[in-house]
């Protein structure tokens, strides 16, 4: 084995992590006898090899060495390295990538050209592994299949050949799982097999390739699905719970009664048998455990992929069915905009008397309400039942959900409520590093608005650490929280002004900046005067909030701030001009230095001082014309906050909805801002361009700021908020038009 690896000059090429010379070690690693060094090898190839999916020289000169270890019996654990060339040569680059590539960039391309060529000429390799006597080989080859085989007929024959001879449950789902890829990658086969998954999830013996079948068809032909797909889908997890945990042998079933279900043919119609008929009985679909198929238990080892490892073994701990919940995933994926479906679903899901599942769905639950618009009050109230189950892990996930949805968590509000009564100990969550933080249904409870998270907010502020995110939550809460004013000034009057001081202030400034508590003053100022050098800046910036928030309650601040808008031109200074403005209304103090703000050469402080100046309304007439000539500025939000307060100091609506409408068009993540202008302005006119947009808006399902593989904390509740201001827009409550 290996033949030739060492006169491959590795030293000459890099990986993520430097010169490669260690490769021909990670190789051998691959092939050891020890479980934990074949691990760690394998560890070494993801994290160095093919860093975070990157393609180096050094990944293309391990190709041949890999497929000699896929292909040799006496190698262990060879999925893994079938799962490795499986995502090396994998990367799709379609036209548009192509025509995206800059020229720093163009190595990289032709590394992932050369790999996925390099692993697709050696691809036939995996029919004879999808046979192998190696479970764990036959579980990551059929996959191996349907994304590197050049010939997708020959794959798609071959997984259904293959279907009713396999003795292990997990690996029948794998087949079905590379069939639907085949479907999505090769467009023309996607009807043959649609049908295919069809009579599969209509007539397989076992409820888990059902379920398998159902989740594939709802990724590559929908249309597929049978209309009752909600309760069809319960009863069979339904018939999942059911079955014991301790699994059968599968291996005496004969040739009789094959386990796959459903056997290829040429016309796509099965042969019916004992097990194929739609009213057969379901077989026990539990999967073989690992000590039964001969994957055999991993060895814990201070990898990422051993880590990665014992984490899934210990959520999975217990489970008869582990791979339902990617099953479901799956199928919530392919049923995508259908809403209402996917919250029957969840909701039977929540209901469901296992905890694991309710965890999944909690879970999933999320997932959905993040990226999807719609009526979820049945679906929150039941997520906020879970918060009262003893399973830690289940309320904890259920805190999680709620955390994010905002307004949307109402129906869940006594549920949060009696979540903290119950212990009151939990209500702040202290860390090994760093500050000390609002636990989620503290957090959940305040952004709803509701006073009974105030007794969690004022023990908070008497703990000897406040935690990070007090002010925040005293935000959401608002006038609720002013009786927390004369804790959060006495804390901040005991802050000591050392390099901690932005840290410890922070939370404390932004609460009192909620309340608008000008009894304060005296406190802030002294934070403003005594603002250390180390994030001096930033803790200055805070106490300028604070006082530009109490308005002409900080009156005595008016000294310190005059003096601080003398250095036109810089950030301090218009931020300090806003404040000046917001205390004594001096505009003709602060006019200049925001005009020079304007001219500053760094587009966040011309943003700023285009938003001051629009808070001095008609005083700022005068800078009319130069903030319509930022109206062709190459960077978009500076064109959006100039179009808001040209409009704001003239009055005039032409300009500025058109450039907002074409900035709405350019960059979904503006929408918020733009509406909120659009809705100060009054009523907008039936038939106008922004109308369309608001109603276009309106009747979309997909929230505006949804993302694929990533999200983020407030999502939702801009996107909300979005829905919000374009209805008010259209219901005209502002103070003019956009005619």
């Amino acid at each position: 084995m290996f033949s030739g690896i060492d006169e491959v000059d590795w030293a000459s090429m890099e990986h993520a992590y430097g010169p490669a010379d260690d490769v021909p070690e990670l190789l051998r690693g691959l092939a050891s006898a020890d479980p934990a060094e074949r691990e760690a090898a394998l560890d070494g190839m993801y994290g160095a090899v093919h860093h975070q999916g990157d393609v180096y020289a050094c990944t293309l000169a391990c190709i041949p060495f890999l497929f000699e270890l896929v292909v040799d019996p006496g190698v262990q654990d060879r999925g893994g390295v079938v799962e490795l060339l499986t995502s090396i040569g994998g990367f799709d680059l379609d036209e548009d990538d192509e025509a995206e590539i800059d020229e720093d960039e163009i190595e990289g391309a032709a590394n992932y050209a050369m790999a996925a060529a390099a692993v697709t000429a050696g691809a036939g390799v995996f029919f004879e592994l999808i046979a192998d006597e190696d479970p764990g080989v036959r579980l990551a080859a059929p996959l191996a299949l349907a994304t590197l085989h050049r010939h997708p007929v020959r794959v798609l024959a071959l997984l259904r050949e293959r279907l009713p001879v396999e003795p292990d449950e997990e690996v029948r789902l794998a087949l079905v799982e590379a069939a639907g890829r085949v479907a999505l990658r090769h467009r023309p086969l996607a009807e043959r097999v649609g049908k295919w998954l069809g009579l599969l999830g209509s007539r397989a013996d076992s409820p888990g390739l059902r379920l398998a079948a159902l989740a594939q068809l709802a990724r590559c032909s929908p249309d597929g699905l049978p209309g009752d797909v909600v309760p069809v889908v319960s009863g069979l997890l339904r018939q999942m719970r059911s079955v014991p945990e301790e699994s059968g042998d599968r291996g005496d079933r004969g040739e009789h009664a094959p386990p796959g279900g459903i056997a290829a043919r040429e016309d796509d119609e099965p042969e019916p048998g004992p097990d194929t008929t739609p009213d057969a009985e379901p077989v026990d679909p539990e999967p073989v455990a690992p000590a039964e198929t001969g994957r055999g238990e991993h060895v814990a080892t201070p990898t990422l992929v051993g880590q990665l490892r014992s984490l899934s073994a210990q959520e999975n701990a217990g489970r008869g069915a582990p791979w339902a919940a990617d099953l479901l995933r799956t199928l919530h994926v392919g049923l995508d905009d259908r809403v209402g479906d996917r919250t029957a679903l969840l909701a039977d899901q929540l209901r469901s008397p296992d905890r694991r599942q309710r965890i999944d769905a909690v879970r999933m639950s999320g997932g959905l309400i993040r990226a999807w618009r719609g009526p979820y009050e049945e679906l929150v109230a039941l997520v906020g039942d879970q918060l009262s189950d003893p399973e830690p892990r289940l309320a904890e996930a259920a805190s999680h959900v709620l955390e994010e949805l905002f307004g949307l968590a109402a129906p869940a509000a006594d549920a949060l409520a009696a979540r903290l009564a119950a212990d009151p100990g939990s209500w702040v969550k202290t860390w090994a590093s760093g500050p000390p933080g609002l636990c989620s249904p503290v957090k959940a409870l305040a952004r709803l608005g509701d006073a009974r998270a105030v007794p969690a907010l004022a023990a908070a502020l008497e703990l000897p650490q406040v935690a990070h995110d007090v002010g925040f939550a005293v935000g959401h809460l608002g006038a609720t929280a002013r009786p927390l004013a004369g804790a959060l000034r006495r804390r901040l009057a005991e802050v000591e002004l050392d390099e901690g001081a932005y840290d410890r202030a922070s939370p404390l400034l932004a609460g009192l900046t909620a309340l608008r508590a000008g009894e304060a003053a005296p406190e802030v100022l002294r934070v403003l005067r005594g603002a250390p050098e180390y994030r001096g800046e930033w803790l200055r910036t805070a106490a300028l909030r604070a006082l530009g928030s109490f308005g002409p309650a900080a009156r005595e601040a008016v000294p310190e701030l005059r003096a601080l808008v003398r250095r036109p031109g810089t950030a301090s200074a218009t931020e300090a001009a806003e404040a000046l403005w917001a205390v004594s209304g001096d505009a003709d103090a602060v006019l200049p230095v925001l005009i020079e703000g304007l001219r500053s050469d760094q587009v966040h402080d011309r943003r700023a001082a285009a938003v001051a100046l629009g808070a001095l309304g008609p005083r700022a007439a005068v800078v009319a014309p130069r903030l319509r000539g930022l109206l062709a500025h190459e960077e978009l939000w500076l064109r959006v906050d100039a179009a808001i307060a040209l409009w704001e100091v003239s009055g005039r609506t032409r300009e500025t909805v058109a450039a907002l409408l074409t900035a709405w068009e350019q960059n979904r993540h503006v929408r918020v801002r733009v509406a909120e202008c659009l809705a100060r302005m009054g009523p907008v006119p039936e038939g106008s361009a922004a109308a369309h947009v608001l109603r276009s808006e309106l009747v979309s399902v997909r929230r505006h700021n949804a993302m694929d593989g990533g999200y983020g904390s407030h999502d939702i509740h801009e996107d909300e908020k979005l829905l919000a201001l374009c209805r008010q827009a259209l219901r005209g409550t502002g103070k003019g038009s956009t005619s």
